[in-house]
């Protein structure tokens, strides 16, 4: 088939570069476990500063192959219908419709890679798929229950956009989270992306790493930091060094330009389910991590329960709800920096990071990011000792409110700063 070459950076919508990313685990956010029920936490998380809704798909789950007692969100079996464990399609638009009136975005996930075994497809159009050397579907690379499409067909082609563009019509969604979107032909985003905007503008996460496929950036207004996830976790348990830390962010840095970001976070379904609780990856670095991906260049993601926190993993495949018992200890740390990350002009996609060289300590992680009249300095103590130091190589002089404390400090090279073990400040002008 031939391959459309479309550039869609014209299309990029503005509220993409102050906005953060809210990823909701429907089948596990309520008892009910569907949209309802969560629409009652609508006002919470907007008094939070959430400003993004991303859905876990909300399509059918194929029944052939299923995996434990409810399968996975990731098997469609129907691009253009509801699971009815969820509710109706008019459930999603009422809940849409809320989350817009509140402020909101909503964007949702979107498997383009693959479908279940029992998709609607296999029977009308099998010729959609992929075949492995016996002539079956073919089944994705260690998944056997989903089944590869062909994206050398013009008429998948045709019919994939055809199932996105219906979510927009008639839901009025503001975007997608791809799911492996690199695994998808680059051909096809470029062709997709401009007939979907065309219908409205819209929000695209692709979830790849932004330095490994970062030719897909060429569609995509954020990938994910992949990368940055496994290598703090090898910082934690194995090797602390920073320096690991600030040539893999400069790295992300240079590939993140003229608005395009990539997705900070400690968290998601996949990590917490397979790979542990970001308290379980980070231990007592969580935090600090946390106020990287909110401060960083980039977009920060938080996902279901850990303004509680969530200490468990949630299963994947069965009913496992988030237990919403004793208060919310975290929320007012993350209000502090979802919001922060959302009204400060120095946290824009598009404002500049510096990081700040301390010969004097091997522990800290420092940088600021300026717009304007406007500063943000972060300061991280990536170790288990305490720490005072001067940063002699911070090139302002300002007097600065630390988020959390409200400590008021003259920030400069000559200023004195001090962290208790695996601590940070944010000091704002």
């Amino acid at each position: 088939m031939q391959h459309v070459q479309v550039t869609t950076q014209s299309q990029r919508v503005d509220w993409r570069l102050h906005t953060n990313l809210y990823e909701v685990n429907l089948r596990q956010y309520t008892e009910q476990g569907n949209f309802e029920a969560f629409t009652e936490a609508l006002p919470r998380l907007k008094e939070m500063g959430v400003h993004t809704l991303w859905f876990m798909p909300l399509t059918p789950i194929a029944r052939q192959r299923m995996k434990g007692t409810l399968g996975s969100y990731y098997a469609c079996s129907d691009y253009t219908s509801v699971n009815p464990e969820f509710g109706t399609l008019n459930d999603f638009k009422k809940l849409v419709n809320v989350a817009h009136e509140l402020g909101f975005k909503v964007i949702i996930d979107w498997v383009a890679n693959h479908t279940g075994w029992d998709h609607v497809w296999t029977d009308s159009n099998p010729e959609f798929y992929k075949r492995d050397a016996s002539g079956v579907f073919k089944a994705a690379s260690g998944m056997d229950d989903i089944i590869e499409l062909d994206y050398e067909n013009p008429s998948l082609v045709r019919a994939m956009i055809d199932a996105m563009q219906f979510w927009v019509k008639a839901c009025d969604i503001d975007g997608f989270r791809c799911d492996l979107a690199s695994w998808v032909p680059l051909h096809f985003w470029k062709k997709a992306r401009p007939e979907l905007d065309a219908v409205k503008p819209l929000f695209w996460l692709g979830e790849m790493d932004a330095i490994e496929s970062k030719e897909y950036l060429d569609v995509f207004d954020v990938a994910y930091a992949w990368q940055w996830m496994h290598t703090t976790e090898t910082f934690y348990k194995k090797d602390r060094r920073v320096a690991l830390l600030t040539d893999l962010l400069n790295q992300y840095n240079s590939i993140c330009v003229d608005g395009k970001a990539a997705l900070f976070f400690t968290s998601n379904h996949d990590e917490n389910s397979w790979n542990g609780t970001e308290f379980e990856k980070y231990g007592d670095m969580a935090n600090a991590l946390a106020v990287l991906g909110f401060t960083w260049k980039g977009m920060p993601l938080l996902y279901s329960g850990q303004e509680l926190p969530n200490l468990k993993r949630l299963k994947f495949f069965d009913k496992d709800v988030i237990e919403w018992k004793g208060g919310f200890a975290m929320q007012a740390f993350y209000s502090k920096l979802l919001q922060l990350h959302t009204a400060n002009p120095a946290l824009s996609v598009t404002a500049p990071v510096k990081i700040l060289n301390i010969p004097s300590d091997g522990h800290i992680l420092a940088y600021y990011r300026s717009s304007g009249n406007d500063l943000v300095l972060v300061i991280l103590n990536l170790s288990p000792y305490p720490a005072r130091f001067r940063i002699q190589s911070l090139d302002v002089n300002e007097p600065c409110k630390e988020l959390f404390s409200g400590e008021v400090k003259q920030c400069s090279g000559d200023s004195w700063f001090e962290l208790p073990q695996w601590g940070y400040k944010i000091y704002v002008k």
